[in-house]
């Protein structure tokens, strides 16, 4: 037997993907999870894509060989450069990819001017042109927020540099949107920081809880689902491969997302 045969694999470029394991494990408690952040090699959304989709690849090789049942991509940009051709190549393993939370953002009371906040090649890719021409027309605006993730992979979350990141890229929408899209895992980890620099009565959309509502519907079709009773375990790795990086993942899994 495989060393996490029936646990459900999820991978990021670092620690973003993190949110969304966490609305995973909320939503599954009893089933087990195995984390691989790649943070020897974050952001993704700087890099080609070229090179996101064989890093997604070799990736998910990895996490399949450990025995996991099925795999959540758990980044926005490895989601649009990788999954079509990953699950071409696993036919039999359920793989479930995330995407910016477009479609409810824009169908809320708040979505008449949308700003999303995602990569460069999230916002370049046709999968999010396609999302964009179907949920936002117009009044979607949209930043590249290059930077952001290699700094929130830093930790700190309180710190002024931080803050004055998000001043430069986002500042300037302040009073001109009503709701913004995170269209990157990591964000949600700022949530409270956004809302600092663009207003409190603006609303975060984010596609953490919806990917853990289709991850359990797609384990429940494919009679997947665990029937263990207790709580399921939560392991990490990383490409950093150092004590210290799993005690920061650790440190983000336990921290209140919006808090």
């Amino acid at each position: 037997m495989d060393e996490f045969d029936g646990y459900i694999g999820v991978f990021d470029s670092g620690v973003g993907g993190i949110s969304v394991l966490k609305e995973a494990v909320a939503e599954l408690p009893h089933e087990n999870f195995l984390f691989f952040g790649d943070s020897a090699h974050a952001p993704y959304g700087e890099k080609s894509v070229e090179w996101v989709r064989e890093r997604s690849e070799q990736i998910v090789d990895h996490l399949i060989a450990s025995g996991v049942k099925a795999v959540v991509i758990a980044c926005n940009t490895a989601t649009s450069a990788a999954a079509e051709v990953l699950r071409a190549k696993y036919p039999d393993v359920p793989i479930i990819g995330v995407e910016p939370a477009l479609k409810p953002a824009a169908i809320s009371p708040e979505g008449d001017r949308i700003l999303v906040m995602a990569t460069q090649v999230t916002l370049g890719l046709e999968k999010f042109h396609k999302l964009s021409e179907e949920w936002g027309g117009d009044k979607v605006h949209t930043v590249a927020c290059d930077g952001l993730a290699a700094r929130i992979e830093q930790g700190n979350l309180g710190a002024p540099d931080l803050i004055e990141l998000l001043e430069s890229l986002i500042g300037p929408y302040c009073g001109r949107v009503t709701s913004v899209v995170l269209g990157c895992t990591h964000y949600p980890f700022i949530a409270r920081q956004i809302q600092r620099v663009l207003g409190d009565d603006v609303m975060l959309f984010d596609g953490g809880e919806g990917t853990a509502r289709h991850l359990a519907l797609v384990l429940e079709e494919a009679e997947l689902l665990s029937d263990y009773p207790g709580e399921g375990l939560v392991e990490f790795r990383s490409s950093k491969n150092s004590p210290e990086e799993i005690e920061l993942y650790r440190w983000f899994f336990d921290r209140s997302l919006r808090a």
